[in-house]
């Protein structure tokens, strides 16, 4: 009975070590990349799920912001980086449009390279126009620009960023000609149709809340399949243009071969944390609802929204500048 009890107790505290292991993650900060400008959608939302995960995992969360060629640096950063749960990323619907728009360079692959982790929310994009334009809705938009072709301009985050395609595709079904001025990141681009440095803007609802409220910019429409639960009085494009519909989402991925254990970990303080009351509010408040789903539902979100891009960009013609 002897070295049968030997083994047991080996087996025991072998198996009491793997379950220390996988309680001790995290044992230092986690870094949540943004790849995209600071004060956009994706960081206010970022900084606002990782402090409730900070709090259910025991260690903070640093966001660090790494914006540029619409996500590209970013992405290809975390893809790079050790599959350890440290190092994780923001997504929204860019991560699997970037890959169709670089076809011909060696990039990430938008599934493969990942492991989805959770949505936080899905979120809504809204055009957006300087208080001096002449008109005040979407309809007033097209008649304007219908009667003074290549006269309007706006800004987006960059060219083939999510906010440049969604306005590509509003522009080609209603026949319009607007001059796209591609930022660096939503910010920016903000900031110049704040100015009237530009006319128009695609951009995050959330981070315009503000601005709207003060009337220092006029919301014209959303991009999404249905209204917004916060602002209800903001209609959607395909009121006017029929059959237009472009959803927003943002998720949290970690580097391909990240243990699952960690995974579970990980979506299980992120989900935790959507759930909090406080937090629930804040986002609803800001224009974003919350979602929280599983790892397996998310890569088969991944998988339809890759589909769906691929073929936008390949019927439209998109290309990165």
């Amino acid at each position: 009975m002897k070295p049968f009890r030997i083994a047991a107790i080996g087996i025991a505290l072998a198996f009491a070590s793997c379950v220390a292991g996988a309680q001790a993650f995290p044992t230092r900060p986690i870094k949540i990349v943004v790849p995209l400008a600071a004060g956009g959608t994706g960081d206010t939302l970022a900084r606002t799920v990782g402090e409730a995960m900070a709090r259910e995992l025991g260690q903070p969360a640093v966001i660090e912001n790494k914006p540029g060629a619409g996500a590209l640096v970013g992405t290809e950063l975390v893809a790079a980086s050790p599959a350890d749960g440290y190092t994780l990323l923001v997504v929204s619907p860019s991560h699997v449009i970037n890959p169709a728009l670089h076809a011909n360079k060696k990039t990430y692959d938008p599934l493969k390279g990942f492991e989805p982790i959770t949505v936080f929310a899905n979120t809504h994009q809204v055009i957006v126009a300087h208080p001096s334009v002449p008109f005040n809705d979407l309809a007033g938009l097209i008649d304007y620009a219908k009667k003074n072709p290549g006269k309007l301009n706006y800004g987006s985050a960059g060219s083939g960023s999510a906010t440049h395609l969604n306005m590509a595709l509003f522009l080609s079904m209603a026949g319009i000609d607007i001059v796209h001025v591609p930022y660096k990141g939503s910010t920016q681009a903000r900031q110049d149709v704040l100015s009237g440095q530009v006319q128009l803007a695609m951009d995050g609802l959330l981070p315009l809340q503000p601005l709207i409220k003060d009337k220092r910019l006029k919301p014209i429409a959303l991009t999404s399949s249905k209204r917004a639960q916060s602002n209800p009085e903001i209609p959607v494009i395909g009121e006017v243009v029929k059959g237009y519909a472009s959803d927003t989402w943002y998720g949290l991925l970690a580097p391909a071969g990240t243990p699952r254990d960690v995974i579970a970990r990980l979506h299980a303080a992120a989900v935790k944390g959507l759930a909090e009351p406080a937090i629930r509010d804040r986002l609803g408040n800001l224009g974003a609802e919350p979602v929280g789903n599983s790892p397996e539902d998310f890569r088969r979100m991944l998988e339809r929204e890759q589909a769906l891009w691929t073929k936008v960009i390949k019927d439209s013609g998109a290309k990165a500048d």
